[in-house]
């Protein structure tokens, strides 16, 4: 169950790339516990703001706060410490394509320079059974993977170091629907077992729907809407008509409770 504790802070987020000004005075909070969703438009800056939470891209202007802590403000040693409390699963799994799943799953274990090989055996085969693979996978190479499988090994890796925060860019896509949804109860699963917050950048109206707690809507540079499914539908804007109350996105707001008379 999420809180209102906010695990992230955002507060007067600027980005701009050259000329091009993507976001504005933008603010969020990521509330700990919850599954948020970001979504908007093609150019709006989901991914770039999904990377500007853990550092991995740098604001041009403005304050992120993880874990209470100002990333700005983090020497070395504490930007490695804390890189350590969150896992990333990039889009389209991002698997080295040299290494088989095992060593994959294994390098950010290695990073941290402290387990055996016996051990990284083991934990790999933890972290397999994890996300639903069995142990055989370790020696296949992600050429030989399915795409739901480099989906499910990607997120192995990312929680090879039991992170708290799970950041995830467009976890299911390119998958069939049934390879979605099963990612899906995998993500439900895992939150619940491990207590995760988790961000992620999403276009299917599904997995928000059956996944998100909550949905922070990128738009004018800024966020526009952000709250339940239910709650962001009321909110009049032309990307949210176009998106949510289209006549794909009808549907899954019906079945949200939103406006049945």
């Amino acid at each position: 169950m999420s809180t209102t504790t906010p695990l992230i802070t955002l507060r007067g987020i600027v980005t701009r790339f050259g000329d091009r000004l993507i976001h504005e005075n933008l603010d969020l909070d990521v509330r700990r516990g919850e599954v948020l969703a970001l979504v908007g438009g093609s150019g709006c800056g989901k991914t770039t703001l999904l990377r500007e939470m853990i550092g991995l891209q740098r604001q041009t202007a403005g304050q992120v706060m993880v874990f209470d802590r100002d990333l700005d403000r983090l020497s070395t040693a504490e930007r490695t410490a804390l890189r350590r409390r969150w896992g990333v699963l990039f889009q389209h799994g991002a698997l080295f394509s040299a290494l088989s799943v095992a060593d994959n799953i294994a390098f950010p274990l290695r990073e941290v320079g402290v387990f055996t090989n016996t051990e990284l055996t083991l934990l790999v085969a933890r972290k397999l059974d994890q996300v639903g693979l069995p142990a055989t996978t370790a020696e296949l190479s992600p050429a030989a993977l399915s795409g739901g499988m480099i989906k499910r090994v990607a997120l192995a890796r990312a929680l090879a170091l039991e992170p708290e925060l799970l950041l995830l860019d467009e976890p299911t896509a390119g998958l069939d629907p049934v390879a979605s949804e099963q990612f899906v109860h995998l993500i439900q699963d895992l939150r619940g077992a491990l207590g995760l917050t988790v961000v992620m950048v999403t276009h299917d109206l599904d997995t928000i729907h059956d996944l998100c707690d909550r949905i922070a809507v990128l738009a004018d540079r800024g966020v526009v809407a952000l709250g339940s499914l239910a709650e962001v539908t009321q909110v009049d804007h032309p990307f949210i008509h176009d998106y949510f109350l289209g006549t794909r996105g009808a549907r899954r707001v019906v079945d949200s409770g939103r406006g049945e008379n």
